[in-house]
This record gives C-alpha cells, sequence and structure tokens, in this order.
C-alpha cells in the first residue's frame, strides 16, 4: 500500500505527450480557464499534504487543534458519536478552556446524532457551538438546502479540507467495513484564506459577529509549489460554481480523468458530459462505492447511468472491501480537483460545498497511485455483464427516479 509523501509513479497517461514544455502549456491553459471563467484567481505556493483514511486524518487534525495558540474554526456536516468524537471534543474544550477561542459550525441536519455530552463538554469550555438551519426552524424550502463543507482552519496558517466526518466510520485504516476510505488534505500557504472564507461564509449566517481581536489578519507565507484555486458552491437555486468547475475540467481533459465520489448520482447532463470526453478519445475512469454504500438508493440512481456511460467507453469500477467516501478528480496529470463535494445532485445544485482545483503533477502522481491501489480491490463493470443484468436490477436502478433530485 502507498502511504502519503511515497513517490510510486502512477500508470502512465495513455498517449501522453511528454517533456517539461508540454506540461507547462497544458498547466497555463487550465489554469487560466479556470481563473477567467470562475473569477477567482489560483493563488501560487501552497502545499497540499493528502491525508489517507483515519489513521492518517484525525492525528493529523488533533495535532493542529492541540497546538493551536489563538483561532480554530471548524464547520462539518457530519459530527456523530463513537471515541473519535469525543476525542475532538475534548481537544476542542481543553483548546478554550486554555484561552484560544473555539468556534464550532455544525450543519442542523447533518449532526444531528451529535452524543449530547460532547456538546455539554464544549459549550461548558466555551466552545462557541452554531447549527446552520436547524431544520425546526426552516421553511421546508431551506430545509433540502444543507452545509456540506468540511473545513478546519487553525491559527490562519494551518487547514484541513475534503470529505472526512467526525465520527467512528471514518476511523482505522480501510481494513473491514467498519473503516471508511477516505481522503483529506492539509492546507498550507495563500489557500488558507479561501478555506477560512468558506467556514466564514457559513458561520455569518448563523453569528453576528464575524471576528475578533485574535484575528490578525495576517499575510500568508509561501509554504510550497502547488497552485490553487478555491471554489466555493452556495446552496441556493442556480447554476453553481462548482458545476462550472467540473465542466471546465472535463471539456478541458486531452488524455485522462479519473473520478473517485461517494455519491455518483448526477443529472442527465454531467452524466452526458462524462460520456461526451469518453467519446472525443479521453479516458475517464470512474470509481464509486460497491455494496457496502451507505446510501443504497444513490447508488441506484447511479446503476441507472451506467449503460450510457459504459457504452460511451467509461470505465467504471466499484469499491469492494468497504465504503468509499472519498472525493477526487485528476486530470491529464496535471490538475486535482479535492474537496467536500460529490458527483451527485445534492452537490451540485444545492449544498453548501468548497472544492479545490490544484496544480501540482507530484500531487497527482499519489492521488493516481491511490486510484490504482483502490482499483486493484474494486469489482469491474464490464459492458456484456451490465447489459444482461436481471430485470430485478433494472426495476431499483427506475424506483428511484422520482426522488433523484434529492440524492
Amino acid at each position: 500500500m502507498v502511504r502519503t509523501g511515497e513517490s510510486l509513479p502512477a500508470a502512465p497517461l495513455p498517449g501522453a505527450r511528454s517533456g517539461p514544455r508540454a506540461a507547462q502549456d497544458r498547466a497555463r491553459r487550465i489554469r487560466r480557464r479556470l481563473e477567467r471563467l470562475l473569477g477567482a484567481p489560483m493563488t501560487d505556493h501552497n502545499q497540499i499534504l493528502p491525508l489517507r483514511n483515519g489513521d492518517e486524518i484525525f492525528p493529523a487534525m488533533l495535532g493542529a487543534i492541540r497546538a493551536a495558540r489563538r483561532t480554530i474554526d471548524l464547520v462539518t456536516f457530519v459530527y456523530w458519536r463513537g471515541h473519535i468524537a469525543r476525542d475532538f471534543a475534548e481537544a476542542l474544550a481543553e483548546r478554550a478552556a486554555a484561552g484560544v477561542r473555539v468556534r464550532l459550525l455544525l450543519d442542523g441536519f447533518g449532526s444531528r446524532l451529535i452524543e449530547r455530552a460532547c456538546l455539554a463538554r464544549m459549550t461548558a469550555a466555551g466552545v462557541d457551538v452554531a447549527w446552520f438551519r436547524a431544520p425546526l426552524r426552516l421553511s421546508p424550502f431551506k430545509q433540502n438546502h444543507r452545509c456540506h463543507r468540511k473545513v478546519l482552519v487553525v491559527d490562519e496558517t494551518t487547514a484541513f479540507t475534503g470529505g472526512v466526518g467526525i465520527a467512528q466510520e471514518w476511523t482505522g485504516d480501510a481494513r473491514h467495513t467498519g473503516e471508511w476510505r477516505e481522503t483529506h488534505f492539509r492546507v498550507r500557504g495563500p489557500a488558507v484564506d479561501g478555506l477560512a472564507a468558506a467556514f466564514s461564509q457559513n458561520w455569518a449566517e448563523c453569528h453576528d459577529r464575524l471576528f475578533d481581536e485574535r484575528d490578525r489578519f495576517m499575510d500568508q507565507s509561501s509554504a510550497g509549489r502547488s497552485a490553487v484555486q478555491v471554489v466555493r458552491g452556495s446552496a441556493g437555486i442556480g447554476w453553481q460554481d462548482i458545476r462550472t468547475l467540473l465542466r471546465v475540467v472535463l471539456e478541458s481533459a486531452e488524455e485522462r480523468v479519473r473520478l473517485t465520489t461517494a455519491y455518483f448520482a448526477p443529472n442527465d447532463e454531467f452524466a452526458g458530459l462524462l460520456g461526451a470526453t469518453a467519446r472525443r478519445g479521453v479516458e475517464v475512469e470512474l470509481l464509486v462505492p460497491g455494496r457496502h454504500t451507505d446510501k443504497a438508493v444513490c447508488r441506484q440512481a447511479g446503476r441507472r447511468l451506467y449503460a450510457g456511460l459504459l457504452d460511451a467507453g467509461v470505465h467504471i469500477w466499484e469499491y469492494g472491501p468497504t465504503m468509499m467516501h472519498a472525493k477526487v478528480l485528476t486530470m491529464d496529470g496535471t490538475l486535482s480537483v479535492i474537496g467536500s463535494g460529490n458527483l451527485n445532485r445534492r452537490s451540485l445544485d444545492h449544498d453548501e460545498e468548497v472544492m479545490l482545483a490544484v496544480l501540482d503533477e507530484e500531487l497527482v502522481a499519489v492521488l493516481d497511485a491511490h486510484f490504482d491501489q483502490d482499483r486493484a480491490v474494486s469489482e469491474s463493470i464490464a459492458p456484456g455483464t451490465w447489459a444482461a443484468r436481471p430485470w430485478s436490477h433494472r426495476l431499483k436502478e427506475r424506483s428511484v427516479v422520482p426522488v433523484r433530485r434529492f440524492l
């Protein structure tokens, strides 16, 4: 197994044009497209560290929290139960009691299962806890629009984002069905400001004080070699920037797109875009949860699209060992798209999300190596076998059509 920081090369790109000049031209082209079409500049000199599964993710996050000296801001969709939930509550409470300003923003729906003892411990210690759109206080229209972001910012200089929730399911190393497969990221450098803004945007809806004397608003120092664009998606009606980001990436791909997503249930437009990308000669690989998914309805909604994708030449794998919860896209050995968003209607149309577009060939190589390992323990969906699947399977796929816009 490849661990974080190892430099095992990923499989070569099919038909890749080699040489530093070709790579530079590709990076420059996609950078300018993203900047102009999204209206958000990339920042240079960032460091992005991939963290694979709970055994790497949680020690890094808890270590940063315990080392905090001034401020901690944490927003999460999921804060559930288990020893890791209590570990986070204790770490946040200890820092608050020591005088660090600690703000915790919980989604009113996603974190409804939090242990009341954890809440009591944190609030008693001085953690400022707020709830994003608590369902009982909302109109039916707003209840469908949730905060799905996962952002931790410590002392304004170190941030974490990705797919992890604060719950027992994310602990371990994906060794069995009780340990989910996840990828999260530590961020340092100017891109931290973009993640801090994602927290602040949602905090401002829930709280009347946006900053205080402990915020220094200092300049970010150079931390690494990654160019990063932070893209926020907001829970409302209309075209989201997250959708523009994915569309630009897919339409710009020349050689290979690899997409890992926890919940694959896009609308027909994005399914068609994946197929169109494959039809023009780009190798498109899709890795999604298998039978251990935590949302069987969403899986059936995605499976309804398999036939058209396979006909277009998209390669599909379903992950075998446990729940696959990672959200990672790589393109042409050049660009990574990481963050909280899935390729489903919730992320594309309804929820608050934050995604990072990262230009860094070394990061792509690590993430592609992770993809290779995950694919090796996944089941390939063969076109012939899929076409011959039983009618009972087809009925399950069709049965979710009425609710697919909510998935």
